[in-house]
């Protein structure tokens, strides 16, 4: 789908006229028009305020990917997402922990860790990968705290 194809079926599914979107956008009708079939597209701060106009992230309305202005329609994608990749950023060390020696035994242990977490208390994948989440990062907060 294009840009002016998501544009014309997030205004339908909001109920607005061109004319409602250009009003609160300043810009003309025709403007709006052009955006919806695919003519021209949006300066910046215009397709700021059509995702805030639509309640769509940002993302969602240049690109098409499904991250919503909510978290259910996170949801939709949190599958598709490089976590590793996307926090790397931030924390540079999950993108070079790899090629530490010896962490192959590491990654071995915590995989029988976790495969015997999930038997014994019966749970699925998402929910064994959550518990333990929280579970490390309540040591996490342990260990900061006492550093303090």
């Amino acid at each position: 789908m294009s840009l002016g194809e998501r544009l014309l079926d997030l205004r339908k599914k909001v109920g607005l006229s061109q004319e409602e979107v250009a009003e609160k956008l300043s810009v003309s009708r025709q403007t709006v028009s052009k955006w919806e079939t695919d003519q021209t597209v949006p300066e910046l701060n215009n397709a700021k305020l059509l995702s805030q106009l639509y309640n769509v992230s940002y993302d969602y309305l240049i690109s098409g990917s499904h991250i919503g202005g909510d978290v259910t329609s996170i949801e939709m994608i949190v599958d598709e997402i490089d976590w590793t990749n996307a926090w790397s950023k931030k924390y540079p060390i999950l993108a070079t922990y790899q090629g530490i020696h010896g962490i192959n035994t590491y990654c071995e242990k915590i995989s029988e860790l976790y495969d015997t977490f999930k038997d014994e208390f019966n749970l699925d994948d998402q929910d064994t990968v959550l518990v333990l989440k929280d579970i490390l990062y309540q040591k996490f907060k342990t260990s900061k705290k006492k550093t303090k």
